[in-house]
């Protein structure tokens, strides 16, 4: 795609979180394209350790994910734009265009998705922890004696979850936990 744009020139395609990361350390690169998921470190993983370093290199997110806990992860990590792959070659090439000169690039329908996320009150770890026990289908007994907590402190947890997310039960809980991409299903 990017061969039809004089302007740009493609230095690399990788595989791999660590395979970007070393060729990012021995070159010089103005805009990252980094997808989510991949092997080895995700694109998360590298993002963050980016940002760690410092480096001036801009990262353009162009993933199949638009889940909103993964668009609020990736915003909140420092990237620049937020782009689907069914996204057209002249809005990848306008998006590139907009970091490049300091900008961020996040579409409506991301944006929108991301506002969502952020009105959500935030979750403790904890609840989390009880949410992902809770979408395997423990009861608050197992979730007790899982958590080494008593079934009253589940039933506090519970009800903060639900209340924080929204929803009327269980259920809809786990439904909406995964959906949101609070919650990762084993692959």
């Amino acid at each position: 795609m990017f061969e039809s744009y004089a302007e740009v020139e493609v230095l690399n395609a990788l595989a791999s979180g660590e395979e970007a990361l070393e060729f990012l350390r021995l070159n010089t690169t103005d805009v990252v394209l980094l997808d989510l998921r991949m092997p080895g470190l995700s694109g998360l993983d590298v993002l963050r350790s980016l940002k760690s370093q410092q480096s001036k290199v801009r990262v353009l997110i162009l993933t199949s994910f638009e889940l909103d806990e993964d668009i609020y992860q990736a915003v909140s990590a420092g990237a620049d734009g937020y782009l689907l792959k069914n996204t057209p070659d002249e809005e990848i090439i306008k998006a590139v265009r907009i970091v490049l000169t300091g900008k961020r690039h996040i579409p409506d329908r991301v944006a929108a998705k991301l506002a969502e996320r952020m009105m959500r009150t935030q979750l403790t770890a904890r609840e989390l922890e009880v949410l992902e026990l809770m979408v395997k289908g423990l009861t608050n007994r197992q979730l007790a004696r899982v958590l080494e907590v008593s079934v009253h402190t589940i039933r506090n947890h519970v009800d903060s979850i639900l209340r924080k997310l929204d929803v009327s039960d269980r259920t809809e809980a786990s439904t909406t936990a995964i959906q949101q991409g609070l919650i990762r299903l084993p692959d």
